[in-house]
């Protein structure tokens, strides 16, 4: 209110007391008070009170005219050292998924350093995830621990199993008041800066949305390498590493480029070059991120060729010519921590972000991590007095030879149920860097086939032997190589005052390209000039079993329990083949140990195509999920049909696809104790089963082969395949399948003749086709046979020649039909059980 006698202006309440006047009252709460005490100071009107300030409130004046209360500059905090406060944000979803499907990324920015890290998100709800993976990235980096982490209140930072990490682990979480993003100033700032930048980087080019990640991360990768005023006279990566980083590997960002295609991937007459766009750099390898136009895949490379000049012309996919423009210098402005107006006005460079990606879905197996401190000097010492020690040479590298450098491999090796058998320490060569032609020339070493191995098992069984094992120490290290090899000396054996000296190789060693050859050849000529015999069908089956302690240094390891991630149980009744800690892994690695069990593999009638119009997934994820399934096939067949249709697909998988591949894991869990029985019996009869589903493949209508065959009790050699050729009945893709099975026989005969278990007869191959039989029988040439490839037309001389007896069996007992189609729980059931696999402790229905 006004008075005349008493002051009257305050910050927020005004009083009168006079009616005369009352309506300036109400004037005053819309007007400034120094401009209706200028009114009267200037006698711009009559009859008004002299006004002054009072104390006190008005609410009316409140409600009107409050604002937020402004940000004062330079007033924040800095931390001291690395890690003291780590700003983070969030910034999508974007409208369009990157190539990873990826609609989020996450920015943690150290306040000491400006170092920036970024990670690429699906959902919002894996920040909590994304920065457990970043606390332990930094903090086993630096050496010190996160003390403060400074957010918004979005609820994918503030909820409560945040906050009991953060509790747990000693951070202090601070966040912002609700709507007051400047007060996380830093990361505000640093999300636009990021964004403007990967946004010029896109259209520069005229680049797809689709590629904004690549972009983003490019920008971080950057900016962590220019100067900011935050940090004085150094870029935040060095603030927090303590290394300057070189700009000489520096290229303009989605540059045209040309790749060198290695040798062994072209023939002679082939380019040696192909096209691509450069998309950034690589952390995990030194090399470039290059998205080949060719494969429509992203690639590492780093013998790479630039025309830094040219742009790709998406629409007519060609290359086109660009000029090119320089920027006028942006003059240096005050940077602001917190603040809207002035952290605006903050340039790109001055604040440090960019480096490690989000990790692909695909992880490695998980796999205990031995320690780093091994015995190697211990091990050093014992075998330097042992007689077959030679001392090393140091010696200048050649001028023509180049130096192959070396690391340790540290690997833990664990025993068949899991525990620790030894922690291993090894020294590898970087066989990648090596030449063809100079550093080695052949390279082929054969391996031991998986029939090959469950044939001898399931003979052992029958007869009722027992396996033994043995296991050659280091074998690659007994190999010779003819070529003259350097390598650098090995981190922890380096030479005081020789340190640009190298090593000549006498051996091989692991990672050189001609180490599998050169050891194989060793101990081929070992065997040869002892006696053995060599398979000629299987070249890494010989036959002896004495003298090799005497050459290779050798483990007894007894009786065999485990063999290449399969644990075998020797019992009295025969002997059981299983997968079950590799399953248990497989479960874990996936997180789907807890998951709800089915009962077969697939959904029966349910088909599968390459376009279902369903979401595409993250090809990498689903090849590695198939990759790890066929593995498991290898006692596991009851799968084999579900793996092998699903590994169609691993070009462009979708939803459907990895929901099927998810349902395997499903069903895996409820059967992860079951594998494969050899049971002991007299009869080592080579039985086939073949069969096949006409047109089964909805993309190109062709048909699926199957066989598997035993020697009288659990099946040893199974297979399901997509067959070469559109068959045009059902009995033609029946008498290609029996082709495939009757030449996979013949090989198997010869196998088992090698090891004494010579097949008299000739060997039954069960079929429920009576005109594909008829086929094989009668070599008439008609309209509905002639056309059939000549090449499976071999069955009808293995039929001839008495090794091959193709016979009719009824459809519900053909074995093979598991191979073939998915089928119901019933059906499925009994053919698992005929086919030997079983559950590991069910003995008395064996």
């Amino acid at each position: 209110m006004l008075s005349n006698t008493s002051p009257i202006y305050g910050p927020h309440s005004y009083e009168s007391t006079r009616g005369p006047v009352m309506a300036m009252a109400q004037e005053a709460r819309s007007l400034q008070l120094p401009r209706l005490k200028n009114t009267t100071s200037k006698k711009m009107m009559t009859d008004l009170p002299q006004i002054q300030a009072i104390e006190g409130a008005c609410e009316a004046c409140l409600q009107g005219k409050q604002h937020k209360k402004p940000f004062p500059s330079g007033t924040s905090w800095r931390a001291k050292a690395v890690l003291e406060l780590i700003h983070t944000d969030v910034c999508g979803p974007m409208r369009t998924p990157s190539h990873e499907q990826n609609r989020y990324f996450i920015l943690f920015i150290d306040d000491y350093s400006r170092m920036t890290w970024v990670y690429f998100m699906r959902e919002k709800s894996e920040v909590f995830k994304v920065f457990k993976k970043f606390k332990n990235l930094v903090e086993k980096q630096s050496g010190r621990s996160i003390k403060v982490l400074r957010s918004d209140r979005g609820k994918e930072y503030n909820n409560s199993e945040f906050d009991k990490f953060c509790e747990e682990e000693g951070i202090e979480h601070q966040t912002t008041v609700s709507y007051n993003p400047q007060q996380n100033g830093v990361s505000e700032r640093k999300n636009r800066t990021v964004m403007e930048m990967a946004r010029s980087m896109l259209q520069e080019k005229h680049l797809p949305k689709a590629f904004w990640a690549e972009a983003v991360y490019t920008a971080v990768y950057l900016l962590n390498r220019c100067p900011t005023k935050a940090v004085q006279n150094m870029t935040p990566i060095e603030a927090w590493s303590g290394k300057k980083p070189s700009a000489k590997h520096l290229r303009v960002f989605d540059s045209i480029c040309y790749v060198h295609i290695p040798t062994e991937k072209r023939h002679k007459l082939e380019e040696k070059t192909e096209k691509g766009i450069f998309l950034g750099y690589s952390t995990q390898s030194k090399g470039y991120r290059i998205y080949n136009l060719k494969t429509k895949k992203l690639i590492i490379s780093r013998d790479v060729e630039f025309d830094e000049d040219a742009m790709w012309n998406w629409d007519e996919e060609k290359v086109e010519r660009q000029s090119v423009m320089i920027p006028k210098e942006t003059p240096p402005q005050q940077q602001q921590e917190e603040g809207t107006e002035q952290a605006e006005m903050e340039r790109r460079s001055q604040q440090a972000p960019g480096s490690p990606r989000r990790p692909p879905p695909s992880e490695e197996i998980e796999e205990e991590t031995p320690p780093r401190r091994t015995k190697l000097s211990v091990i050093y010492m014992k075998h330097a007095t042992s007689s077959c020690w030679n001392q090393r040479i140091l010696k200048p590298l050649p001028k023509d030879k180049e130096v192959i450098g070396v690391k340790w491999i540290y690997k833990t090796k664990l025993n068949a149920d899991g525990s620790i058998q030894k922690h291993k320490a090894r020294l590898i060569a970087k066989g990648y860097s090596q030449l063809p032609g100079i550093d080695y020339t052949e390279t082929f070493a054969p391996v031991a086939r998986l029939d090959t191995i469950r044939a001898l098992i399931a003979i052992a069984a029958n007869k009722k032997w027992k396996i033994y094992q043995m296991d050659v120490k280091s074998a690659f290290l007994n190999g010779y190589i003819d070529e003259e090899i350097y390598v650098e000396q090995p981190q922890g054996f380096i030479a005081k005052g020789s340190e640009e000296k190298v090593l000549r190789l006498k051996k091989a060693l692991y990672g050189l390209k001609q180490a599998p050859r050169a050891w194989y050849s060793r101990i081929d000529k070992y065997f040869m000039d002892r006696g053995f015999r060599r398979s000629l069908r299987e070249p890494t089956l010989y036959i002896k079993s004495q003298d090799m302690m005497k050459t290779f240094e050798m483990s007894d390891l007894g009786l065999m329990h485990f063999f290449l991630g399969i644990e075998i149980n020797q019992e009295k009744e025969g002997i059981f083949i299983c997968q079950r800690k590799y399953t248990e892994t497989l479960l874990k690695k996936f997180k789907m140990e807890s998951c709800k069990t089915v009962t077969t593999p697939l959904v029966t009638g349910e088909k599968y195509q390459k376009e279902d119009g369903s979401q595409k997934v993250d090809g990498s994820m689903y090849r590695s999920l198939i990759g790890s399934l066929l593995y498991l096939t290898a006692t596991r067949p009851d799968i084999m049909f579900a793996t092998s249709l699903l590994s169609r697909f691993m070009q462009s998988p979708s939803q459907v696809h990895y929901a099927a591949a998810k349902r395997i894991l499903r069903y895996l869990r409820g059967t992860k104790d079951f594998g494969i029985w050899y049971k002991s019996t007299n009869d080592a009869k080579l039985v086939g089963y073949t069969d096949s589903d006409w047109a089964g493949s909805v993309d190109d209508m062709k048909s699926t082969s199957g066989y598997t065959f035993s020697l009288g009790s659990g099946i040893f050699t199974w297979a399901s395949k997509k067959q070469a050729t559109v068959a045009q009945s059902s009995a033609e893709a029946e008498y290609i399948a029996a082709a495939a099975t009757s030449n996979h026989a013949i090989w198997l005969r010869r196998i088992l003749e090698d090891i004494g278990e010579k097949q008299e007869e000739p060997t039954t191959i069960y079929c429920d086709n009576k005109s594909a039989i008829a086929i094989t029988k009668n070599p008439v040439q008609h309209s509905r046979t002639k056309h059939i490839d000549i090449k499976y037309h071999s069955l009808r001389e293995a039929t001839t020649k008495g090794e091959i007896e193709l016979k009719y069996c009824i459809t519900e007992e053909q074995l093979a039909d598991i191979f073939t189609k998915a089928l119901p729980r019933n059906k499925f059931e009994e053919l698992r059980t005929k086919i030997g696999v079983h559950h590991k402790h069910i003995k008395g229905e064996y």
